[in-house]
């Protein structure tokens, strides 16, 4: 009698489980040690959370052909011998490109770079001191994070960031950490007064006068952050921050030497050159819509770092301080010729509208079109 013929065993399985981006997102968040952390722990290859779709890498070249615009550089120390002149460079550059540069603003060089030391300290500090602050929520008005938007961008950024709510109602001074509270004190100060004047030559350059973009209080809401950019192995599979264009009035920016950031025109990506001494200055969603589409909003973005110094930025976000006013095209911007372009809308729908959307995707002034 033969015995019955064996079924045999199947193969062992060696395929691994599906790659789970929500744990590994959750994993990286919980160390509380941001992209700095995983640079001193050596990684030589980047996490999969942080490399982005082939329709993103594809496009990180700059543009080029003789054609390509630099982003204009403005002296304001002009503005006291040349004003009109002054107040055309700044409309002009604000209607097409959306960005500028300004020199001799009256800001000093050792604030400048001390200011930029500070927010470098504060990043390089042991993980336990940094993860103190390290939060998702902007309860005491300041929050150390690594991507703002980490739990719903298709791929995350390479870079960290200390956020700092610096008005209406600032962060108890005694939030801001130590190692840098007296310089983003006195920062902040000085981005007011000078974002309080370019308030009022683009004012003028509307034809308007220079007190009426000022009055509709568009500094006294402000949110300072200070963006550390680590070395990246890997720079051609991430990039230190995605394309999007800011949602508020104006951005005053200052960045190291080291550089990365990039400007969409109609040309294609165009460097922003570190200018000695400069602000960058762009035009945000919000001034774009009060302006009846006069100025424009630019989406920019910035490479990750293919340098080993790090790469340290601070942008002080201008945004009117009335959550409930209503905001829309100004009145005298307006005409049977070129009726309002957008809709009337508070600044708490505004801004919960932003947080909504993807970081990346251009459909914030699209969804308070008339």
């Amino acid at each position: 009698m033969s015995s019955p013929i064996a079924t045999p065993s199947p193969p062992p399985t060696t395929t691994s489980p599906p790659y789970d981006r929500l744990k590994a997102v959750k994993q990286f968040d919980e160390t509380k040690a941001g992209v700095k952390g995983l640079i001193d722990s050596g990684v030589k290859t980047i996490p999969s959370i942080f490399i982005h779709p082939p329709e993103t890498l594809s496009d990180l070249a700059p543009g080029s052909g003789p054609e390509l615009e630099e982003i204009p550089t403005i002296d304001l120390s002009a503005v006291h011998s040349s004003r009109a002149a002054v107040v055309d460079q700044i409309r002009h550059a604000a209607s097409t490109v959306g960005f500028f540069q300004v020199i001799n603003h009256g800001v000093s060089l050792e604030l400048m770079q001390s200011v930029i030391g500070a927010i470098k300290a504060f990043h390089e500090q042991p993980v336990e001191v940094r993860a103190q602050v390290y939060r998702r929520e902007m309860g005491t008005g300041v929050s150390y994070i690594s991507n703002v938007d980490l739990f719903t961008s298709k791929a995350a950024s390479w870079r960290d960031t200390l956020q700092l709510k610096m008005g209406p109602v600032p962060a108890d001074e005694k939030e801001i950490p130590e190692v840098c509270r007296k310089e983003v004190m006195e920062w902040d100060r000085e981005v007011v007064r000078v974002g309080d004047i370019l308030l009022g030559l683009l004012s003028e350059g509307l034809g308007l006068g220079a007190e009426r973009l000022p009055e509709l209080g568009l500094s006294q809401g402000r949110v300072m952050v200070g963006h550390y950019y680590p070395f990246c192995p890997q720079p051609n599979l991430t990039v230190g921050l995605n394309s999007h264009a800011d949602p508020g009035a104006l951005t005053v920016l200052l960045q190291d030497h080291i550089g990365g950031l990039q400007v969409r025109s109609k040309h294609g990506w165009i460097d922003v050159k570190p200018v000695d001494g400069a602000l960058v200055i762009n035009i945000g969603d919000l001034l774009q819509m009060v302006s009846n589409e006069e100025y424009k909003s630019a989406d920019h973005r910035v490479l990750a770092n293919p340098s080993n110094e790090p790469r340290v930025s601070i942008a002080v976000f201008l945004n009117p301080g009335n959550r409930e006013k209503l905001f829309g095209p100004l009145p005298e911007l307006t005409s049977a010729e070129k009726p309002a372009l957008y809709r009337d809308f508070t600044l708490n729908e505004f801004m919960t509208r932003y947080f909504k959307k993807e970081f990346n995707a251009k459909s914030l002034t699209n969804f308070f079109r008339k």
